[in-house]
């Protein structure tokens, strides 16, 4: 722990009131649980790479994340949930330093029912997939593609959508999300409830404004997934068929991406000898006793040609292939920045109903500096496509430009460089949020940085400028 971190933190005093929750004080570790993928973005790199916690703090129940939010309001030391790590905007990363509250042992499965399961937050969505499976062949709705490493409760508190996303939307859509328990932040910290728009409060708010204590998710019907793999010469025809495909409500999808040339066969490596350099690609899960009308529907398109299906290659021939879903989402970024450091992202929207047309218009406007990566989803009822492009990474000042570039052609972004919840997307103060905030946390202990409303009220969106957390100072962030 450094020396400026225990001048402001009476962190002895705190460890005597939290006897029996496991803590974790070694300086390597704490800093290591104190980090997601913030690495992801250049601007993210430079900014928060000197950031750590004072100590990690693993709670194993609710009783215990009660105990440990009295004890820390008691010494106004700031506290920052995370669930297993894997956001890519600093969304868990302690900014004041203080308390890492790591939930990832707080992790039960503790009712599966028809259509619904509840689970404590720090459970991993793989483990919950394989219990409700094998209780009663159903399984989660929307997953991340981190799903064999990320929390139930991190993907609530950080994440927006994903794999399931082209049949359920988003997690923001009514029903994706039943029922959430959350701890307040307070001398004597309430246990409080949400169901309907009240979830809104606490989702997506990265723990600023309550600390999740427990999930209720709705289920759907387990199917066996068959990964397929598409190939075209033309980028718009590649579109337009993921788009109609999206469209076929007889069709049970899970998956539906999109990654231009050369970018699966560079950095797909493992299905390299199936793609040719020059062909993009669509990343498809269909369930198993679909695969017949899924082919059919591709004879329709005059040069699609079926590189790869995972049911009809000998089990010798699959091992060691991820899926589909670890071909998607951002695990198409992190899986190109292993070969090229160099590389970054964009994460955004080409709104419904001109999607196909942007999508050609600023692929061509970027060529190779931006390639395009897209995921076809539900949003606001209507398929569309969010893009979460490459970017070959020249300076923070032509990032910047390239932004500004999609917003005024008509694609706004959603930006993965800022790790406030603001600037990442909405662009403006969520008075839901803030709101709930001020009762739940009148002293701004929980996961300070990271709402501009709550830092400064009179912050100006439209300035062009970033806001930048007076905490991360002390840390010594640039």
């Amino acid at each position: 722990m450094s020396t400026a971190m225990s001048a402001r933190y009476d962190i002895e005093a705190f460890k005597k009131r939290i006897d029996g929750v496991k803590i974790e004080e070694n300086p390597a570790l704490v800093r290591q649980k104190s980090r997601d993928f913030f690495w992801y973005s250049p601007t993210l790199k430079r900014q928060l790479d000197a950031v750590t916690a004072d100590i990690v703090v693993s709670p194993a129940s609710e009783q215990q994340v009660l105990q440990v939010l009295a004890a820390a309001h008691d010494h106004a030391i700031p506290v920052t949930p995370r669930g297993t790590g894997t956001g890519n905007y600093g969304q868990a990363m302690p900014l004041s330093g203080g308390i890492l509250l790591d939930l990832s042992q707080f992790n039960a499965v503790r009712e599966i029912g028809h259509g619904r399961v509840v689970a404590e937050p720090g459970t991993v969505i793989a483990a919950l997939d394989k219990e409700t499976r094998s209780h009663s062949r159903q399984e989660i709705r929307l997953h991340p593609s981190t799903y064999h490493t990320a929390s139930i409760g991190g993907f609530i508190a950080g994440g927006s959508g994903g794999v399931g996303s082209i049949r359920w939307g988003g997690l923001r859509d009514t029903g994706n999300i039943i029922r959430l328990k959350v701890a307040t932040m307070e001398a004597s910290p309430r246990i409080l409830e949400f169901t309907g728009d009240d979830i809104h409060k606490v989702s997506h708010a990265y723990g600023t404004n309550g600390i999740i204590t427990e999930v209720e998710m709705p289920l759907t019907p387990a199917h066996d997934w068959v990964d397929v793999i598409v190939g075209f010469d033309d980028l718009r025809a590649a579109t337009q068929f993921a788009n109609d495909l999206g469209e076929q409500d007889g069709l049970l999808i899970k998956e539906l991406g999109l990654v231009a040339a050369p970018i699966a066969h560079d950095h797909f490596k493992r299905h390299r000898k199936f793609i040719a350099r020059e062909q993009h690609v669509v990343l498809i899960m269909v369930a198993d006793f679909q695969t017949a009308p899924l082919m059919g529907f591709i004879k329709r398109y005059r040069g699609a040609q079926v590189l790869f299906r995972n049911d009809q290659l000998p089990a010798e021939d699959l091992k060691g292939l991820p899926p589909v879903f670890e071909l998607s989402w951002n695990h198409t970024t992190l899986r190109a920045l292993r070969d090229d450091p160099s590389i970054t992202y964009l994460q955004v929207l080409y709104p419904f109903p001109n999607q196909i047309e942007l999508v050609q218009r600023i692929h061509e406007r970027f060529g190779e500096e931006v390639p395009a990566h897209l995921e076809f989803v539900k949003f606001d009822g209507k398929v569309t496509c969010f893009g979460l492009p490459l970017v070959r990474f020249s300076s923070e000042e032509r990032l910047e430009e390239i932004m500004a570039i999609h917003e005024e052609m008509g694609a706004p972004i959603f930006n993965p460089h800022r790790y406030t919840l603001e600037e990442g997307g909405m662009k403006q103060t969520d008075e839901t949020q803030l709101a709930f905030k001020r009762e739940a946390d009148p002293q701004g202990l929980l996961n300070p940085g990271k709402m501009v409303a709550w830092e400064d009220p009179d912050y100006d969106f439209k300035s062009g400028k970033n806001f930048l957390f007076k905490g991360l100072a002390a840390q010594g962030a640039g």
